[in-house]
């Protein structure tokens, strides 16, 4: 297994406990590493990973919600949910993977940590978070959940 892919790996496990302890992400990341002994890019990766969708976690929030018809994001499976946050993240930041690989990527975890049919629900929401992240910036509108 690729360290890339462990690294989100880890990053879901990590992200699964902060949904039951939401404090900082590096009392978390402290006590998880603890136990671990990895490579330091993998580390590295993970860190980049939980620490960016924490401070990013509302709008990355919103913008899964804009998407996902029918779905409250609440309602999502929290497997299901926190891989989402993860694949977008990337989506998002990471400029030297191409969308096409972060959105198998975050498949092939669904289909390991989730549902039999996560993976048809992740690559369907993920496919139109890529659209409109790549659709002019007028067409960004993303309704606010406070509205």
């Amino acid at each position: 297994m690729g360290r890339r892919r462990k690294a989100r790996e880890f990053c879901l496990q990590i992200l699964f406990q902060l949904e039951f302890q939401p404090e900082d992400p590096s009392v978390v990341l402290n006590d998880f590493w603890s136990e671990k002994r990895v490579p330091p890019e993998t580390k590295e990766y993970t860190e980049w990973l939980v620490k960016g969708i924490f401070a990013r976690k509302n709008y990355i929030d919103e913008l899964i919600q804009s998407v996902s018809q029918h779905w409250k994001l609440e309602r999502m499976s929290i497997v299901d949910r926190n891989i989402l946050r993860l694949a977008v993240f990337e989506l998002l930041e990471e400029k030297h993977i191409p969308p096409a690989v972060i959105i198998n990527e975050a498949i092939e975890i669904a289909k390991k940590y989730s549902t039999e049919k996560a993976g048809v629900f992740v690559n369907g929401i993920l496919d139109a978070v890529r659209k409109k992240i790549d659709s002019p910036p007028d067409s960004h509108q993303i309704k606010s959940n406070q509205e």
